[in-house]
């Protein structure tokens, strides 16, 4: 591994100051506390990378590697054709999204590699901007706060919910049935089609390529005399209170958690959310060598693809919860009156190729019925449900269940 970018003992601060990835990927797999300036300074510049994923019994291999990954994909941004709003050009596609940080250079290295390959074939005009997850939505949110349909891009890759049901982005336009999938699936992987679980829209107008589970893992080391967390429900109990690590960070998939959570458990099941949530100690008591065991998280819960980094034979036990991991999906909205144009682009990201870069590559298991996803057949999946979608707002929702978990968390609940 060629790393040119930073050494593993320089401290956290350092390295955090060089590159917002580092920052984005210490918080997926539990720093919170990095999210805060002062805290990032003060404890940041007491600390090395490499002790600091000690203390979390994370791989410093294998997040080097990913870190390197992530530097290296957002400065590949440099080469791209960036989708504009107001673009003139007639009959040029617009092409835009998000892709999960793991796979996004394989993704768009295929992507480019078919566009290379068909662009004369198909006669396509293609003005594209795939960016990585950790650079968030905002830059896309602002070109599309106005209602034309001209407004937003033919097609739009990127997980979870906000984005996609919220009235004053995505969701106006689908209720205007301004969408259409046409994958062509008749129907999706056995894992998310059979006797429990669906993820193929019946309304025909959202398009999905994978999902992105969320799994626990246990710092056997922490545990004491608690059990082992098997579900979702036996990690909502007082016995985990200030216990766990949450991806507060990662918004696409804390909001599937906190709807789930809803959905499932209640209100009730947000307020222990938050209850659970490990809070903050003082940065500077994460560097003692006396560290209480109180203030070390004894479940992490993070996407599945950073299960790899755990240090084998360390104290961290990977549990897929028996009543299912919760998934935040990857769309792709498709717009339905350019589908004869779009069509060759959609078979290509629908494609079993794509299918197995994000199932093989990066763990986010793929809906293509022709991919084996390699995960156990006993291992289930927690998902909303397209009925429960449809008779709730989404973007409401999430903004109450926001609000239950931060007063919570925040000390302001008074139940």
């Amino acid at each position: 591994m060629n790393n040119k970018y930073f050494d593993r003992k320089d401290s956290l601060y350092e390295i955090t100051q060089r590159y917002n990835e580092a920052i984005d990927l210490l918080i997926s797999i539990g720093f919170e506390n990095i999210k805060d300036e002062n805290q990032r300074k003060t404890f940041g510049k007491a600390i090395s990378l490499e002790n600091a994923l000690k203390i979390k019994k994370i791989n410093v291999d294998h997040f080097e590697q990913q870190l390197i990954e992530r530097i290296e994909s957002n400065q590949n941004n440099s080469g791209e054709v960036f989708y504009e709003k107001d673009s003139n050009k007639e009959g040029s596609l617009k092409i835009a999204g998000v892709l999960p940080c793991p796979v996004r250079v394989p993704l768009t290295e295929a992507f480019d590699h078919w566009l290379y390959e068909n662009k004369e074939k198909f006669n396509l005009d293609i003005d594209y901007e795939l960016k990585a997850a950790s650079m968030g939505l905002d830059w896309l949110k602002e070109s599309i706060t106005d209602h034309r349909e001209e407004g937003i891009p033919d097609l739009f890759i990127s997980a979870g919910f906000d984005m996609f049901f919220d009235e004053k982005l995505f969701g106006k336009f689908k209720s205007q049935n301004v969408f259409e999938d046409f994958t062509g699936f008749e129907h999706y992987n056995k894992d998310f089609d059979n006797e429990y679980i669906t993820l193929k829209d019946p309304q025909h107008q959202y398009s999905m390529l994978g999902v992105v589970p969320a799994v626990f893992l246990v710092n056997t080391e922490e545990l004491g005399e608690r059990n082992m967390p098997k579900s979702w429900g036996d990690l909502l109990s007082d016995e985990f209170e200030n216990s766990v690590s949450l991806p507060v960070g990662d918004l696409d998939l804390f909001n599937s958690i906190l709807l789930n959570i809803f959905k499932t458990f209640g209100e009730k099941g947000v307020k222990k959310l938050g209850q659970i949530l490990q809070k903050s100690m003082h940065p500077s008591e994460m560097v003692k060598s006396h560290m209480k065991k109180s203030e070390k998280p004894v479940v992490t819960i993070m996407p599945y693809f950073f299960t790899w980094m755990v240090k084998e034979g360390g104290p961290m036990s990977f549990v897929w919860p028996e009543d299912g991991a919760i998934i935040s999906p990857i769309f792709m909205l498709t717009k339905k009156n350019k589908k004869e144009q779009l069509k060759p682009i959609v078979d290509f990201f629908g494609s079993k190729q794509v299918g197995e870069i994000l199932s093989h590559n990066g763990k986010f298991p793929s809906i293509h019925p022709e991919v084996d996803n390699r995960i156990s057949k006993n291992n289930k999946y927690m998902w909303l449900g397209w009925d429960y979608i449809k008779s709730n707002d989404i973007s409401l929702l999430i903004h109450k269940c926001e609000e239950i978990f931060n007063k919570v968390v925040n000390g302001d609940d008074q139940k």
